[in-house]
């Protein structure tokens, strides 16, 4: 058995994992997040009670394999601190730290909409947009820890020819994003995103709920919208899976519990991509929260992938 916790930065999420994915003595404290003495703290007394268990993490951050410093935005306080190193020594077990959207992307091959599939693209289509890569069952170690990031690096680009700043802001949808680049897919496919991209494309001050109900119901105005959006997010997502041969797409976040936005971001999708399929690709994810404590669960061989 394994000890497992999903953290973010209001709670951590903690549980005794069986090997079938079955979850007991499951509960939740609040997140020390300005101090790492009271994060470490915390997981020590959650791990007290089962001594010599390994413990496997989920993390809304990327822990760097050069470092072991885990960057994660909402928990400044362990910043600067080896993290896997100093809770290893705390509580005395092997500790092992994946990053959430890789986490869910285990999770979902293992146990949910992506079993039985050995190449997995986890989408998460939330406040803003990421991902976790699989590849043959495993997670794929990165660059400074980082893969699966479909939210960054600029997919929206202005032609070279428009030069003026006026012109550019009215003909491509290119805003600055929180990574420091411009024309990244989380700067309009997110939720928060989306509204700010209604407004750019002519609409009003729209909750993306609203926008994507106006959609489904064929208003002319979120049509636009989503259309500017489908086009993007399609290529973008289109690429991940001609680069890694990904063979299914689960899907969570908010967005995802539109049915239709999902069908038709499928559709687009295959109608991008080398390989046609007539199968559906994306698939809504069904762990929801349990996907962050299962994944975690996957992250060494005590509970290893099995794709049966």
């Amino acid at each position: 058995m394994l000890l497992c916790a999903d953290i973010g930065g209001s709670f951590i999420d903690f549980a005794l994992v069986h090997p079938d994915g079955r979850l007991e003595q499951r509960h939740a404290v609040p997140t020390p997040v300005d101090d790492a003495e009271s994060f470490i703290t915390a997981l020590e007394t959650l791990c007290a009670p089962y001594p010599a268990l390994p413990l496997h993490i989920a993390i809304a951050g990327v822990e760097n394999p050069q470092t072991g410093h885990v960057h994660a935005a909402n928990i400044p306080g362990i910043l600067t601190v080896p993290l896997r190193e100093k809770l290893s020594l705390r509580t005395q077990r092997v500790v092992r730290i994946g990053n959430d959207a890789d986490c869910f992307a285990l999770a979902e091959a293992r146990f949910g909409a992506a079993r039985g599939h050995r190449n997995v693209f986890g989408l998460i289509l939330g406040t803003g947009i990421g991902g976790g890569l699989v590849l043959d069952g495993q997670i794929v170690p990165g660059l400074g820890g980082v893969t699966g990031e479909l939210g960054h690096a600029p997919v929206v680009i202005a032609p070279p020819f428009l030069t003026d700043p006026d012109e550019v802001a009215a003909t491509v949808p290119l805003f600055r994003c929180g990574c420091g680049q411009s024309g990244c897919l989380d700067t309009i496919a997110g939720a928060r995103s989306l509204e700010r991209l209604h407004l750019w494309a002519g609409g009003t001050h729209e909750t993306s709920h609203a926008i994507l109900r106006l959609w489904e119901e064929g208003d002319r105005q979120a049509t636009r919208t989503l259309s500017v959006w489908m086009t993007y997010t399609s290529a973008a997502l289109a690429h991940v899976l001609n680069v890694t041969g990904s063979t299914v797409v689960p899907v969570a976040g908010g967005l995802s519990n539109s049915d239709l936005l999902i069908q038709t971001l499928d559709r687009a999708v295959r109608d991008r991509i080398l390989s046609p399929t007539s199968q559906p690709l994306l698939r809504r994810a069904i762990l929801g929260k349990d996907a962050g404590i299962l994944g975690a669960a996957c992250l060494g061989p005590e509970l290893c992938y099995d794709p049966c």
